[in-house]
């Protein structure tokens, strides 16, 4: 029997995820147009520059930000491989303390503010509760996280719309062809206002909403997904699997798409 954990929810093997950095005002703008098409996104934000000018207020993360996934970009945006592991635990902790008071939820990742990072700092991560973090590494791929402390985005958003037309494009009409597919585009939203080019959001948004194949998630969400995927127990002979997580999952068993149910126990074939 051939196996294959190639599925996203609904069984499609498709999926989309956006992710911006600094919590600027313009995330307002950004959200509304997310939403009116109903596509997530991951929030990145720091803790201390919430309050100031051009910044979103604390008293409106909640409200703003739900259905969507608060993350860590530290407190004061420092260049973390650059700082002393006492200065990296508390930005990283402190920051996690403060968004999770006002979006009520635990905060489980981050992006690395510029971008910098190394060794160093990727060890101290699961020590302060971070699970996955985002680099500016645009790879022109669309790869599900192999190392998630050290996730590469598809691309920047300026390149969107040429990397949706590439997503949309994957039919799966043939086995070999029917791999997860994740594109994942990252950026900051105060970008939009600075190039006024909006509009290739919009553009982007619209697009990319009318495909019934495509999986809208946030970033721990496609986390959570690609680890109830591989927390899956299979007997020896292929012929049960147990799904011992608390979400449903779907794989291909001989092309065949499985639903699994959470807790279940399922024969295949």
């Amino acid at each position: 029997m051939n196996i294959r954990l190639n599925r996203f929810p609904g069984g499609v093997f498709k999926a989309l995820t956006l992710s911006y950095d600094d919590g600027r005002s313009h995330d307002k703008r950004l959200v509304s147009i997310l939403n009116r098409y109903g596509i997530k996104a991951t929030f990145h934000l720091n803790s201390g520059n919430l309050d100031q000018p051009d910044y979103i207020a604390s008293a409106e993360i909640a409200d703003l930000y739900a259905g969507h996934e608060i993350s860590v970009h530290t407190v004061t945006h420092p260049f973390l491989n650059e700082q002393p592991e006492e200065s990296i635990a508390w930005e990283i902790t402190e920051d996690r303390k403060r968004l999770e008071a006002l979006a009520g939820y635990p905060v489980r990742g981050m992006s690395y503010p510029y971008g910098a990072y190394n060794e160093r700092v990727i060890r101290q991560l699961p020590a302060h509760g971070i699970e996955y973090s985002r680099t500016v590494h645009s790879t022109g791929q669309f790869a599900m996280p192999q190392r998630p402390l050290e996730w590469h985005p598809t691309c920047h958003h300026k390149e969107m719309l040429r990397y949706g037309e590439q997503l949309i494009a994957m039919k799966g009409d043939k086995p070999w062809t029917r791999s997860m597919s994740l594109l994942y585009v990252w950026g900051h939203s105060y970008e939009f206002n600075d190039e006024d080019n909006w509009d290739e959001l919009e553009a982007f948004s619209q697009m990319m909403a009318g495909q019934p194949d495509i999986w809208f998630a946030t970033n721990a969400e496609i986390l959570d997904y690609q680890q109830a995927l591989q927390a899956l127990r299979f007997s020896a002979d292929r012929k049960l699997v147990r799904n011992p997580s608390a979400i449903p999952v779907w794989i291909s068993a001989d092309d065949v798409l499985v639903k699994i149910e959470p807790g279940a126990l399922k024969k295949l074939g």
